[in-house]
This record gives C-alpha cells, structure tokens and sequence, in this order.
C-alpha cells in the first residue's frame, strides 16, 4: 500500500503540516511565518484527501484481496483505520521532519522536503492505475510543486533581508 507512505512516511504529508507549523514560531518574519501556516494548514488537508484514499481503496476488500495486495500486515494491526505509516511498515516518528529555529536552515530544508515529496508522487503516480487515484495524486503533486515556489520566494525574501542588515546570508 504504497500511498501510505504520503500520509506517514518520511515525506508524507504528516510530517510536512508538523514541519511547518513548528518552524514558524522561530521564524522572525511575520510573512514567512505567514507563508509556513498557511502551507502547514495546507498540508493537513492533504492528510485528509490520502486518509481518504486508503480508506476508500481498502474499506471493501476480501480477505483474499488484502493477502494478494500485500495489504495483509497493515490490516492485522489497524484492520481499514487510517493510521500514519510508511509503506515500508515504520509507524510516523518526530524523526520525519526537522526544526533547527534558523530561518535559512529550516527554508532549505522545506525546500528539499518539497521536492522530496514531488517525486514520491511521481513515483505513485508511475505505479496507480486508478484513474480517481491518479487525478488525486496529480492535484497533491501540482501542490508540491507550487509549495516549492513559495518557499523559494519566502527564502529570497529572507536572503534579501539579511543582505540589507549585514547578517551573513
């Protein structure tokens, strides 16, 4: 079940909204403490749409069904629960995300974690055949992606700002 991994994985989006919104009380800019509420609120929503996903993916399947699609190990602990994991089975951990309170650290890292997450939709996207799971997918994946562009105005902003103050940028 490898849309499990966008809810709790490494780069899922349980730990993009947890990333954020801790971030932005260190952060010293009001608009890119802004930039990461709205973008952390964001991702809650996305938790939803995937929690959506799996629950609608597997609330009817067989017993053999759930065999066949390796979904069995899952379904013994949480039988059809939404429940933050990792497709490789590794339940969510504070380990997923980062927090440094650096504001070019943490825009660098959110950066990354974008770009991360865009290719892990690119992957599902290259394994799902599910024409509404596809176009699900494509909408988290377009949102990465413009996620990505505001982190990189926020971080342009704040190199600015350090530029003009004579702080090492």
């Amino acid at each position: 079940m490898y849309i499990l991994l966008k809810l709790g994985g490494p780069d899922g989006e349980l730990g993009a909204a947890l990333r954020y919104l801790s971030q932005r009380y260190a952060m010293p800019y009001g608009e890119v403490s802004g930039i990461l509420t709205d973008i952390g609120t964001e991702e809650l929503g996305h938790v939803e749409m995937i929690s959506t996903i799996v629950y609608q993916l597997t609330r009817n399947l067989t017993p053999e069904e759930i065999k066949r699609s390796g979904f069995d190990t899952y379904f013994v602990d949480h039988t059809t629960g939404i429940y933050p994991i990792a497709a490789s089975g590794q339940p969510f951990t504070a380990s997923f995300f980062q927090s440094a309170g650096d504001v070019i650290t943490d825009l660098t890292e959110d950066l990354a974690a974008e770009q991360k997450a865009r290719t892990t939709y690119d992957n599902i996207l290259r394994l799902a055949d599910d024409y509404d799971v596809r176009d699900a997918i494509r909408f988290l994946r377009q949102r990465e992606l413009v996620h990505f562009q505001r982190f990189g105005e926020a971080f342009r902003t704040e190199k600015l700002f350090c530029q003009k103050q004579n702080v090492p940028a």
